[in-house]
C-alpha cells in the first residue's frame, strides 16, 4: 500500500467518522472494513491524474463568492417591487481543454442562483447559459471562462503522451 492509497484509506475512514458523528474504535474498524474493500475493488490507480490544491482552493472559493453574491442579488430582486430582469440565453465558448471539466462547469455555473446552463455541446465545449439580466452577459462570460481556466488548472487532464498538463490560458 503506497502513501496515496493510505491518505485516501484515511481520509474515507475520517469521512465514515463524521458520518456516525464520533471517533470511536467500532467506527473506525468499520470504517476500514468499507475503505478498504472499496479502495482494492476500484484500484488506487491515478492514471496520472492529479489535483492541484492551490488552484482547486481558488475555484472553491469563486464559487462559494458567487454563491454569496448571487443569493442577495436574486433576494434583492424578489424583495423589491419593481421587476429589473431582462432574461437571456448566452453562449459562451470554452477552451479546447475545459471540454473535459464541463459537467464541473455546469454545476458550478448552475449552483449559483440567477443563472442555469441550459444545454452543453461537448463536441465544442460551448455552455448555453440562462442569465436574469442581459446586460451582465460579458462579466457572466469572462467568469466562465475563469471558473473554466481554474478548473483545468486544478484538475489538469492527462496528454496522449501520459503526462499531466495545463494549457496555456489564451488572451
Amino acid at each position: 500500500m503506497n502513501f496515496r492509497t493510505a491518505a485516501v484509506v484515511v481520509a474515507l475512514v475520517g469521512a465514515w467518522c463524521a458520518l456516525w458523528g464520533s471517533i470511536s474504535f467500532a467506527n473506525v474498524l468499520s470504517g476500514l472494513i468499507v475503505a478498504v474493500p472499496a479502495m482494492w475493488f476500484t484500484g488506487s490507480q491515478t492514471n496520472g491524474r492529479t489535483i492541484r490544491i492551490v488552484p482547486a482552493i481558488k475555484l472553491v472559493w469563486l464559487v462559494t463568492v458567487d454563491l454569496v453574491k448571487s443569493t442577495v442579488h436574486v433576494v434583492w430582486e424578489i424583495l423589491t417591487p419593481t421587476d429589473y430582469t431582462d432574461e437571456t440565453i448566452i453562449a459562451v465558448e470554452t477552451q479546447l481543454e475545459a471540454r473535459s471539466h464541463l459537467l464541473l462547469l455546469v454545476v458550478a455555473i448552475t449552483l449559483t442562483p440567477g443563472t442555469a446552463v441550459v444545454d452543453t455541446d461537448p463536441d465544442t465545449g460551448r455552455l448555453f447559459i440562462h442569465l436574469l439580466h442581459a446586460e451582465a452577459a460579458p462579466q457572466v462570460t469572462q467568469h466562465v471562462r475563469r471558473l473554466a481556466e481554474l478548473s483545468c488548472e486544478a484538475f489538469p487532464t492527462v496528454a496522449p503522451d501520459g503526462l499531466a498538463h495545463v494549457e496555456e490560458a489564451r488572451p
